[in-house]
């Protein structure tokens, strides 16, 4: 049966809600060739769901190893729609959801979901892991940036516990998560300083605020660091692993602390006398809230460095495999 919306925003929301819907799936796993447009069933959400409208998919590095074979859960079913994040108008809401209503323009992040991820017209999530998209914010920005917004406020805040005046590294700070890192820590009022990838992403880096930036891969992250904190820096997020992110382990001072988002590679290794914190973004009502409360705090800039129509999925992998991404991909769903 035709599910209806029980709405009246009819130039955000379809008045019913078709039976079938567009979604770029794989049928086995691959490269970015395997991802092609369906027709599939559109999900229906259960009692404590929320049925989005798809407006913005966002594309992450986790997707394309999910792509390649790699399952959190190890529970594959094909067809496999993927997309962790996205934003879009609330279509329907289940029986025991109380905090959105039709038409809503809300974001969320849903990790391993049953029912197909935000490479399509329409998915279902659970109503603890969206939000109400904040004020400040557009669908398409929005939906580029709840995962990567909750592991940047979520490494300043919670992991490190940054505080006005302190001095911060933020490793890979020209990515989705650093280029958002960066404008967190300078809100709660500490000095950065950044390591970016190539001459664009330190200029992007400067603009969002950083105090200081030097080319990771092609610049001397030693005598920059010691020239931007002689006596050591109190915190570093790092974003990417290997020697650049050792570098940056060295200019910490004596008990001085390192957060990092799980998932990072090479894995650092612990080091004596320094406060290390890995850590998995969480979604949840609290979060959302504070993340909602940063971003509009901030005015938060999110880069986009590539859009795609949602049929050219495959495109947005292609860029995202070729590197030097600042900022991040999306896929236009409507």
């Amino acid at each position: 049966m035709t599910i209806h919306a029980r709405d009246l925003s009819r130039h955000t929301v379809p008045k019913t809600i078709p039976k079938i819907m567009r979604a770029v799936a794989l049928d086995r796993f691959g490269g970015p060739e395997v991802l092609t447009l369906h027709e599939l069933p559109t999900p229906v959400p259960d009692a404590g769901e929320v049925l989005i409208a798809v407006h913005t998919a966002g594309v992450g590095v986790w997707d394309a190893d999910i792509r390649e074979g790699w399952s959190p859960s190890g529970r594959v079913r094909f067809p496999l729609v993927l997309g962790t994040v996205g934003s879009g108008f609330v279509a329907a809401v289940g029986s025991r959801v109380r905090r959105f209503e039709i038409g809503d323009k809300v974001y969320a992040y849903t990790w391993d979901n049953p029912k197909g991820g935000f490479y399509a017209e329409y998915v279902a999530v659970r109503s603890d892991e969206m939000a109400v998209i904040p004020k400040t914010l557009d669908l398409k920005h929005a939906g580029a940036m709840a995962t990567t917004g909750l592991t940047a406020i979520q490494g300043i805040d919670d992991a490190l516990h940054v505080r006005k005046g302190e001095s911060v590294i933020i490793h890979g700070a020209s990515g989705g998560v650093g280029t958002l890192a960066v404008q967190f820590a300078k809100l709660r009022g500490a000095r950065v300083f950044a390591t970016a990838s190539g001459d664009d992403g330190v200029a992007l880096v400067r603009r969002l605020g950083a105090d200081a930036a030097v080319d990771g891969r092609h610049g001397d992250i030693a005598v920059e660091a010691e020239i931007f904190a002689p006596e050591g820096v109190d915190a570093v997020l790092g974003l990417a692993g290997g020697d650049g992110l050792e570098l940056c382990l060295d200019a910490l001072r004596k008990d001085g602390r390192f957060a990092y988002p799980n998932g990072i590679e090479p894995e650092p290794k612990k080091r004596r006398g320094i406060k290390t914190t890995p850590y998995d973004a969480v979604a949840g009502v609290r979060e959302f809230a504070h993340l909602g409360r940063a971003v509009e705090a901030a005015k938060l800039k999110v880069p986009i460095a590539a859009e795609y129509p949602l049929a050219e999925a495959a495109k947005a992998h292609e860029r995202l495999a070729a590197g030097h991404v600042l900022g991040k991909i999306v896929l236009r769903v409507r």
